[in-house]
C-alpha cells in the first residue's frame, strides 16, 4: 500500500446545541470568516495609523475603514455565491433558481467573490471620495490572513481535496467520492491541495505584501501592493489546480482531468481559467505603479 497520511479525527463543527427543538453550531469554516475579517481590519487599522507607509495622507480613516467591512461582507457572500453559480454550475441553478439563495448548503466560489468585494468597494470609493488605488491596496493587504484560515478550514471540513497522488504527504480523505479513486487498491490519497493554498496565497503571499509595505513603502505607490496580490493569488491558484480535484461536473469518461477548456486532451481547469485574468490585471497595476514619477 502507498505511503499516506490518516485523515486527523477532525470535526466541521467546533461546537453544537439544540434550542427550541432547532439545533444550532459554530463551524470552521464559520470562524475563519469571522477571524478573518477580523485581522484584516486590525491590518488594515495599523496600516492608516501609521503615516510614514503613505506618500502623503493615509487614503482612509479607521471609522470608514469600519464601515467598508459592512461593504466587503456583502461583496463576499453575494460575489461569491453568484459566481459559484455562474462560473461552476450554471445549468443546475437556472433550472432551480430557488436554490440559488441557499447559501448554507454549500457552494461558494473565490473567483466571484473577489469581484463582489471590487464592486461594493469600488461604490464606497466613489460615494466617500477615496483614493481607489489607494483603497485597493490597503484591502489586498489585509486579505491574506483569511485565505489562509479559509484554506485550513477547507481542510479541516475534509472539502475541496486533491487529485490522488502516491507522494508520502498524501491524505486519505473520508468519504465515499474522496475514495473514489480509480486504479486504487485500499485507501486512496490525495493532495492535501487546501494546506498548498493556505502556504501560497495566505502565508507567503501575506508576508510578502507585509514586507513590501512596511519594509519597501510599496504603498507610496497606489497600485503596486493591490497588482501583486492579484498576480501572487493568480499565480498560487493557477499553479495549485495541477494538484486540486477540479468539481465533479466537469470530469466525465472523456475527461479524466475535469478540465474547463480543452482541445484533445489538453487544456485548463476553471479555476486556472480565472486565474488568468488576475495574474494579467495585477501585472498591469505593477508596471503601472512602478513606471509612474514618484
Amino acid at each position: 500500500m502507498t505511503a499516506l497520511i490518516p485523515f486527523p479525527d477532525l470535526s466541521p463543527e467546533l461546537f453544537s446545541f439544540s434550542l427550541f427543538g432547532m439545533e444550532f453550531a459554530l463551524r470552521w469554516y464559520a470562524l475563519a470568516y469571522i477571524a478573518g475579517l477580523l485581522i484584516a481590519w486590525g491590518i488594515a487599522v495599523r496600516a492608516v495609523s501609521d503615516a510614514r507607509l503613505w506618500a502623503g495622507a493615509a487614503p482612509m480613516t479607521r471609522p470608514q475603514i469600519e464601515d467598508l467591512m459592512t461593504y466587503v461582507i456583502l461583496g463576499v457572500i453575494l460575489g461569491g455565491r453568484l459566481g459559484f453559480v455562474l462560473f461552476y454550475q450554471p445549468e443546475y441553478y437556472f433550472a432551480n433558481p430557488s436554490q440559488i439563495l441557499l447559501i448554507w448548503q454549500g457552494g461558494m466560489a473565490f473567483h466571484g467573490g473577489l469581484l463582489g468585494v471590487v464592486v461594493a468597494a469600488w461604490i464606497f470609493a466613489a460615494r466617500g471620495g477615496i483614493p481607489k488605488l489607494s483603497m485597493a491596496d490597503l484591502m489586498a493587504l489585509s486579505v491574506p490572513p483569511g485565505l489562509l484560515l479559509g484554506r485550513i478550514a477547507n481542510f479541516i471540513n475534509a472539502e475541496l481535496w486533491g487529485r490522488p497522488t502516491d507522494l508520502p504527504w498524501g491524505v486519505a480523505f473520508p468519504g465515499a467520492a474522496a475514495q473514489d479513486c480509480p486504479d486504487v487498491v485500499g485507501l486512496c490519497a490525495r493532495h492535501p491541495s487546501q494546506l498548498y493554498e493556505a502556504a501560497l496565497e495566505g502565508l507567503l503571499l501575506g508576508a510578502l505584501l507585509l514586507w513590501m509595505a512596511w519594509r519597501r513603502g510599496a504603498l507610496k505607490k497606489p497600485g503596486l501592493v493591490a497588482g501583486t496580490f492579484f498576480a501572487g493569488y493568480g499565480l498560487a491558484r493557477f499553479l495549485v489546480e495541477f494538484a486540486r480535484q477540479p468539481d465533479a461536473h466537469f470530469v466525465t469518461p472523456g475527461n479524466p482531468l475535469g478540465l474547463a477548456f480543452h482541445i484533445q486532451g489538453m487544456g485548463i481547469t476553471m479555476g486556472q481559467a480565472l486565474s488568468l485574468p488576475m495574474i494579467g490585471l495585477g501585472l498591469f497595476f505593477v508596471l503601472r505603479a512602478t513606471r509612474a514619477a514618484p
